[in-house]
């Protein structure tokens, strides 16, 4: 079996198990560490005298100077020793690292966990039945619901017309790092598949700094940790994203390229649920290929199975 990340090490099994935590500790010893290590002199106003560097990026020294700390204070903490650092200094570390705010609050959740944080609890998401009538009036809009850990919790028949009737996967494998990393046909569908996978890790990772006692995502991390290369590679960059908008090319088998806008909702009542829309521009190909699927609605995955497609 390929070696965990060292900080997943004994939080799961390949075959999905109640896992432990991951170590809040090692975390930030290395998010700080590879924050660090993208920066160089000349990109915060520093010198570089061309002195040989043995690692990449800022050393200890020069990042604790830009933050107006001591050398040994800021070591302290990047070897996750962050228990009595004030937010003063996290937002004079996040300044001289040029965090994004997703990053600054990332950091601020690994450094200072709150005492009263509880455990997700093991019960599984419910989805309103007002908002699962939102999503079945949404027509020709493909739509869906996600929960902790990146599960897709409801949909409508567009989405499943444009992402695979998730309803013929078990509940635990509608996830969308699962799908994404162990699933061949979402390789074909996502265009830029290397982007929508570091983003699903991007929000493992935010959601890790958020909960990281979470059983049932360091199961998930392991899990993916052993059977994908591609997942290890992208968790050890400790690159964290907050779920937005933005645009998604996708190769749908029936009916060719689409550009579609998405559009993240969190929801008011529960924060760790999140309404997902796509659309097109309208009067483009992509939005009659969207009509298109809508003709045909959960007809189309039953085509694509025909096709051999999945």
């Amino acid at each position: 079996m390929d070696r965990l990340p060292e900080s997943v090490q004994g939080t799961g099994t390949a075959e999905g198990g109640a896992g432990g935590a991951l170590d809040r500790r090692a975390e930030l010893s290395e998010f700080l560490r590879t924050r660090r290590a993208r920066l160089k002199p000349e990109d915060v106003g520093l010198p570089d005298y061309g002195r040989h560097r043995r690692v990449p990026g800022l050393r200890r020294e020069e990042l604790a100077q830009l933050a107006g700390v001591s050398v040994a204070y800021y070591t302290r903490l990047e070897q996750g020793n962050g228990r009595n650092v004030s937010a003063e200094v996290l937002d004079a570390i996040a300044r001289a690292l040029r965090l994004t705010d997703a990053e600054h609050a990332h950091l601020v959740h690994l450094a200072k966990p709150k005492a009263h944080r509880k455990k997700p609890s093991a019960r599984t998401q419910q989805v309103r039945g007002a908002l699962r009538q939102l999503l079945d009036g949404m027509d020709g809009i493909p739509a869906y619901v996600v929960g902790r850990r990146s599960d897709v919790l409801a949909w409508n028949r567009m989405a499943a017309a444009l992402f695979g009737d998730w309803a013929e996967l078990p509940p635990q494998e509608r996830n969308w790092a699962r799908m994404v990393f162990l699933l061949p046909e979402y390789r074909d569908l996502f265009v830029e598949w290397d982007a929508k996978a570091s983003d699903i890790v991007a929000f493992l990772r935010m959601e890790a700094g958020c909960h990281p006692n979470d059983p049932r995502l360091s199961a998930l991390v392991g899990e993916l940790s052993v059977k994908s290369e591609e997942f290890r590679r992208l968790w050890a960059t400790h690159d964290v994203k907050e779920k937005s908008h933005g645009v998604k090319r996708l190769h749908h088998p029936l009916v060719g390229e689409l550009t579609l806008s998405f559009e993240t909702f969190r929801l008011p009542d529960d924060a760790e649920q999140s309404l997902i829309t796509y659309h097109a521009e309208p009067g483009s190909p992509s939005a009659q290929a969207l009509r298109l699927l809508a003709s045909w609605g959960t007809d189309a995955h039953r085509l694509r199975q025909e096709a051999g497609e999945l």
